[in-house]
Parts: C-alpha cells; sequence; structure tokens
C-alpha cells in the first residue's frame, strides 16, 4: 500500500468533519462526491443548497445528498458565529456591521465553525487566492502556541525511488513566506520535519538548502541559512538537520560524501527547505513539471487546526488528496 492509501485509509477509519467553503465550485462538489461515496470524511460543503443541489443533478453526482450543506445566508448558528467573531476581533476594531458581512463569507464562515467545534479542518483555494484563504485563518484560528509562522508544505512523488524515502520527499515553504528570516526559516524546518513523520511515517532528514555547501561560498544569503541551522537544531535537538547544503549535495550519496563528509543528512536528505518562497515554489513546479512527479499541496503548517490551501488550477484528485492529508492532520492533533 502507498503513501497516499495509507493517508485515505487512516481518513476513512476515524472520519473528520472537513468543510469546504467553494460548495458551488464544479471541482469541489465533485471531489466531495467521490469522497462521500469513499467514505473518507464527513463533508460539509457552504453554498446555496438549492444551487448544490442543482449543480450535483446536472454533474450526475449521486452521493452529494450525503453532504451537510450550510447557507452562509441562512443557518441555525449564524447568531453564534456572529458572536464569535465580534469577540475574537474586539480588540481589532471590528464592528458589529462588518461582523455581518464576514460571516456571510463562506472563508470566514468555514473557520467559524472549526473554531466553535462544529468542524475539524478546511480545504479551500479552488477559486480564492492564498491570501483569501490565509487571512480568515490566521484571524480566527491563529497559529498553534509553539509556532509563529505558517508554512506551506509539498508531498513529492519522484520517479526515482533512490531519491528520498523511496521516492517520496517533503518540500518547504512552497506557497506563503516569502523571504523566511534565519528564526522563522529555522521554524519552518522544525514543522516541516514533523509534518513528515506524522504524514510520511518515516523518520526526517532535513536539509536547508542554499548554493553553498559548508562554507565553499560567503554571502549573507548563505549567511541565514547558517544561522537558521543552529536555530533549527537548538529548537529540535531530537531531529537531523544539517545545512547550509547544495541541493546534489543533500541528495546524492557520493556527492553528499565528497562534500560534506560526516553529515547525518548528505546524500539522504528526505525533506528540503529552501532559503525563500521564490526558490521552494520555483523548484517544486520544475520537479513536478520536468521530472514527472506527484507534487500534493501545499500542506498548510503551524495552524491551531488544519486549514488547507489549494492552488486554482487544481484537479478533482488533488482536492481529494488534499481533504484525506486534512483529515489526517485533525486525527494528529486530536
Amino acid at each position: 500500500m502507498n503513501l497516499m492509501q495509507n493517508i485515505i485509509k487512516r481518513a476513512q477509519l476515524n472520519r473528520q468533519r472537513i468543510v469546504l467553503p467553494e460548495g458551488n465550485e464544479e471541482r469541489t462538489l465533485k471531489a466531495a462526491n467521490r469522497l462521500l461515496e469513499d467514505k473518507v470524511a464527513d463533508i460539509i460543503l457552504i453554498g446555496n443548497p438549492s444551487e448544490i443541489m442543482n449543480l450535483a443533478k446536472e454533474y450526475h453526482l449521486s452521493h452529494i445528498d450525503k453532504a451537510t450543506i450550510i447557507d452562509p445566508l441562512n443557518n441555525d448558528k449564524k447568531e453564534i458565529y456572529l458572536n464569535l467573531l465580534l469577540d475574537l476581533r474586539k480588540n481589532k476594531g471590528l464592528t458589529p456591521e462588518q461582523a455581518v458581512e464576514l460571516v456571510e463569507n463562506p472563508l470566514y464562515l468555514g473557520c467559524l465553525m472549526i473554531k466553535n467545534g462544529d468542524a475539524d479542518g478546511e480545504i479551500a483555494g479552488a477559486r480564492n487566492t492564498t491570501s483569501n484563504v490565509l487571512r480568515p485563518a490566521l484571524q480566527i484560528i491563529k497559529t498553534r502556541p509553539d509556532v509563529s509562522v505558517v508554512s506551506g508544505a509539498y508531498l513529492m512523488f519522484v520517479q526515482d525511488k533512490s531519491y528520498g524515502a523511496d521516492g517520496i520527499l517533503v518540500f518547504a515553504d512552497c506557497a506563503v513566506m516569502p523571504n523566511p528570516s534565519a528564526k522563522e526559516l529555522a521554524e519552518i524546518a522544525v514543522t516541516t520535519a514533523r509534518t513528515t513523520r506524522s504524514l510520511v511515517g518515516v523518520e526526517p532528514l532535513v536539509s536547508l538548502l542554499s548554493f553553498s555547501t559548508k562554507g565553499s561560498a560567503s554571502h549573507e544569503l548563505i549567511d541565514k541559512v547558517v544561522e537558521a541551522t543552529r536555530l533549527a537544531k537548538e529548537m529540535a535537538p531530537d531531529l537531523l538537520i544539517d545545512g547550509e547544503l547544495q541541493a546534489d549535495t543533500a541528495l546524492v550519496p557520493s556527492v553528499g560524501k565528497s562534500k560534506a563528509p560526516g553529515s547525518p543528512v548528505a546524500g539522504k536528505a528526505n525533506v528540503l527547505i529552501f532559503p525563500n518562497l521564490e526558490s521552494g515554489n520555483i523548484a517544486y513546479k520544475l520537479v513536478q513539471r520536468l521530472g514527472n512527479a506527484d507534487a500534493v499541496g501545499p500542506i498548510l503548517q503551524g495552524m491551531a487546526a488544519p486549514v488547507n490551501d489549494l492552488s486554482r488550477g487544481c484537479s478533482i484528485d488533488d482536492i481529494y488528496k488534499m481533504v484525506a492529508i486534512c483529515a489526517n492532520q485533525a486525527i494528529g492533533l486530536k
């Protein structure tokens, strides 16, 4: 059984309530239908109930009636969510009039449902930007107490099984932080290692990447990675972390042995931490497109409850997999 099959199986055995705020979006609806048919999660769709059921009929989706459908304009808990939002944002100057508008916004409503204990996780982004998905999540759900930065990881399933953990690598940050500080980069490394341990089920071997290996070049960009490596080791002395390493040093045993002898990670890394969003986003897309890798994500890390973003170019299969991952995150947090 491969990793995604394991993730789906865990979700089926401990069904979580996953809310999909883009309830009338075609790919989302079709993914929801498959998820309900396979009993991967208890699906909550946000949208006009009549519109959703009419679309389900149009798309020949026979399982959507098993979903819970929440009308953002008219639902039994609207007043409860309104008061919750006002309480959460009272020190930020939110007015009752603004709160009424936000509580009818599906992205805010989905997060309020999680905060109120009515859902366990959320997936959105098929038609919304990352910033639109993250804004209500950061305002309502917030980060975990031990985490100050949210980041996005990708599970990368590469063709050559000699790389990573039998062909599985985790890339971060590929979605959120444009230019993390050394401390933030260290936190991303530690958080991604924990994601790897919980989702992939292997011991993370974490490489903080740069264009230098162990002082082979000098630059302030390298200094940041060196400092991040030091801080990450302090934050999580139980993890195997090393840097700064070039990508080939991190991945290829012969190069790792030559350039970084004695490193616990060089030549066998399964977690790659990129120095900034630019390099991380470019790298995952190059590996996906030119290397025919399967990229699953972004998996948002550091939230107090699972909220995950989708690429607006996502497929039905992408949404299906991300709901299963979101369910696993919820199981892990419990």
